[in-house]
């Protein structure tokens, strides 16, 4: 189970980051995959979602009931952006990036050595719900994006407070807005473009949902969750990407790579008309494609609610 943490939303761009449980043979593009290209296009993502997730840490850090907090788990880090990031944000800390995909793990060493915090980070290699009796006690469980990974997601935020120290807390990061890229109205083909794509990716996830392991439907009330499996509900907070047009070189480069990955991912879901406007909008020979457009932004809110073991 990996969140590959940067995506907000499972919307349109949610594709983009298939769970560790998919990697795998077979053809499709959402399993069969490259950790080698996938890996970077998630660590971009999430450096470009920098400044949002920096707040959201800092938040939790000042707030009066924070727990000193000594041990930090990532579940579903992926490539250890957060995770390097709560290592900063919680200088007393050891921060354990947790995911179930080795070369992600990798990553994130490469990159707790870079900035100088491997005397206080290290990497577990787990696969969630078998593997929580390997993970230890925390004081922060950072869970991006990675809870609707698992089938029995009540179960496994029970799983969760079972780790926490007293006063130690759950940060959950489910929801927020979609992201969005592009005007409604691009000039080419049926105006929106990306409102589609993001029905076609909510059909997807729900299919994903649904073929995993021991899944349970649960209505997403999650203070009420919270509350279900003992723990206190202590606030939730959206925090906003936006990086308006016209977007840094880096900035396009990641658009380009996630619109390119929800392609080859939602295929059939695609209508034969978006899939050609999509196939424009790739071509960087197409001066109305993403390379070249003036209007391309980066607009997304990362939801993340707080749950507090008294």
């Amino acid at each position: 189970m990996s969140s590959h943490a940067g995506h907000g939303h499972h919307d349109a761009h949610a594709p983009a980051h298939a769970h560790a449980h998919a990697h795998g043979s077979g053809g499709d593009p959402a399993t069969d995959i490259d950790w080698d290209v996938l890996g970077p296009l998630l660590e971009q993502e999430a450096e470009l979602n920098g400044v949002p997730y920096e707040e959201a840490a800092r938040w939790i850090a000042g707030l009066p009931t924070a727990p000193k907090v000594r041990r930090v788990l990532d579940i579903g880090s992926g490539p250890g952006v957060v995770s390097c990031l709560l290592a900063e944000v919680f200088p007393e800390a050891e921060v354990v990036a947790v995911d179930a995909t080795p070369a992600l793990l990798d990553r994130a060493k490469d990159r707790a050595r870079r900035l100088g915090l491997s005397d206080r980070f290290r990497t577990l290699e787990a696969e969630l719900p078998a593997d929580f009796d390997r993970l230890g006690e925390a004081d922060l469980i950072w869970a991006g994006n990675s809870l609707h990974h698992l089938g029995d997601q009540r179960a496994a935020l029970a799983g969760f407070a079972g780790l926490l120290r007293p006063g130690g807390t759950v940060a959950l990061v489910e929801g927020g807005l979609p992201t969005r890229r592009l005007p409604r109205d691009i000039g080419i083909g049926e105006p929106g473009l990306e409102a589609r794509m993001g029905a076609a990716s909510a059909t997807r996830f729900e299919r994903m949902r649904s073929e995993l392991p021991g899944a349970k439907r649960e209505t997403e009330d999650w203070a009420a969750l919270f509350t279900a499996v003992g723990l206190v509900p202590q606030g939730t907070r959206s925090f906003l990407l936006d990086l308006p047009a016209p977007l840094s070189g880096p900035a396009r480069d990641h658009v380009v790579a996630s619109i390119t990955r929800e392609r080859e991912i939602l295929g059939d879901l695609l209508s034969a008309e978006d899939s050609a406007v999509l196939d424009r909008m790739l071509d960087p020979r197409d001066p109305e494609g993403l390379h070249h457009r003036p209007d391309v932004h980066l607009l997304a809110a990362r939801t993340v609610h707080l749950g507090r073991r008294d």
